[in-house]
């Protein structure tokens, strides 16, 4: 199967594509899901990026805010449940990302979480290992994290593209830090085989999850993952800097020691104790005092997800961006776009990214017409395709009006395109 997508070489009309947009949506099983979420007539596809407003979250937050903090005050630590929320939160993520009960715990921000698992996974390595490998193609706090954990443990950073890992992990490799999906192109990286390379070398494995949680299935406790992190407000639509989450594998959890041991992971909180006991479990992974106001949003968000399978969202994510990328073929002009996503299921992920030659201006225009997407530097637009409020008419007028854009722009070749 090729690299990237072909497009069709007739595509259907507009007329035609919008007929099927209607039809496709008629018999989408997940169609009834987007009246869980505060939408208007924009086409959203930036939930990569930011997932659209849950309608359960502003009722609870208004409660949270009058009655659990306006009236109970420090009374809802314990009547309200607030003490126990990150854990309890983290059980409601868990089937999403293939996670058994206990294993996931909510609050600080991804790029805190990406430090306890990295400087955990170290210490929970063999001794003799000199080396942390970091996916090539990651995110930038990813290997900035993982640059700052190796100097504090003494190790070296190795970057590595994660089609390689399996060829270059040795026994000196403590952990690699991998990204499920590429934020840039989509790109979804094989977890399953990752994962067991690194362990026949005798390393961990530490997945970085952003972009996959929510949008496709993960599988961390059937592959056999160590330690993952992810954020809660892309595909999760947990709201602007909601709290993200930590995984630790159960059978690593009594040996996993956080870099970070705050007073809400000792194994007696209360009692004040100037020498550290770790907690039992997974609450080991807890630090601060919980940010509760963004956690009990997320809570509420995560009630669009009652009743929705993962493996429906997606066969609707894979359904949504073929049927985009056959859009886009047939109303952009030809060779003003190229896609960088895998044409293959296997390599895809929610997304679909395309190079194109003035991107920013581009997306800066659709956005004015009413397409939001976001632009990555220097030439890649990326649309994201959240399954359980996006439409196949959504995706088909994205691709009318990117057509629109660039047929009124003068004639310019996509990076990477013969002339």
């Amino acid at each position: 199967m090729s690299e990237t997508p072909e497009f069709p070489v007739a595509p259907a009309s507009g007329s035609e594509l919008a007929i099927r947009a209607a039809e496709l949506d008629a018999a989408d099983p997940l169609a009834a899901v987007r009246e869980r979420f505060v939408l208007d007539d924009t086409v959203y596809l930036d939930g990569n990026s930011l997932g659209a407003l849950p309608r359960a979250v502003p009722g609870r937050i208004a409660d949270v805010v009058a009655r659990e903090w306006g009236e109970l005050r420090i009374r809802s630590w314990t009547e309200s449940g607030w003490w126990t929320a990150p854990e309890r939160i983290g059980d409601k993520i868990a089937p999403l990302i293939g996670a058994g009960p206990g294993r996931v715990v909510v609050g600080d921000s991804t790029s805190v979480n990406i430090f306890k698992a990295v400087v955990g996974g170290v210490r929970m390595a063999g001794k003799g290992c000199t080396e942390i490998l970091v996916d090539a193609t990651t995110f930038p706090t990813d290997g900035y994290i993982a640059r700052s954990a190796a100097r504090m443990t003494g190790l070296a950073v190795r970057p590595v593209e994660p089609a390689r890992i399996a060829d270059e992990v040795t026994e000196r490799t403590a952990v690699a830090l991998v990204n499920h999906v590429d934020y840039r192109t989509g790109r979804l990286n094989d977890l399953p085989s990752i994962t067991a390379a690194l362990h026949s070398a005798g390393a961990l494995a530490v997945w970085d999850l952003c972009h996959s949680a929510g949008a496709l299935p993960v599988g961390l406790d059937a592959y056999g993952v160590d330690l993952a992190v992810g954020c809660t407000y892309k595909y999760l639509n947990g709201g602007p800097g909601s709290p993200a989450y930590l995984y630790v594998r159960e059978g690593l959890q009594e040996r996993f020691e956080s870099p970070l041991p705050g007073w809400n992971s000792h194994a007696d909180p209360f009692a004040m104790d100037p020498g550290y006991a770790p907690a039992d479990g997974i609450l080991r992974g807890r630090v601060g005092t919980p940010d509760i106001l963004s956690l009990l949003a997320l809570e509420a968000a995560l009630e669009a997800w009652d009743g929705v399978s993962i493996e429906e969202v997606r066969a609707k994510s894979l359904a949504l961006t073929d049927f985009f990328l056959e859009c886009v073929a047939a109303h952009v002009p030809p060779g003003r776009v190229r896609s960088v996503t895998p044409a293959d299921h296997r390599q895809r992920g929610s997304q679909v990214a395309l190079e194109c030659a003035g991107a920013g201006e581009v997306m800066d225009e659709l956005i004015r017409r009413g397409v939001v997407g976001d632009f990555r530097h220097p030439d890649v637009l990326r649309f994201g395709f959240t399954p359980l409020y996006t439409s196949f008419a959504d995706a088909e007028r994205a691709a009318r009006v990117l057509g629109e854009v660039l047929g009124a722009q003068p004639d310019a070749v996509a990076p990477g395109t013969a002339g």
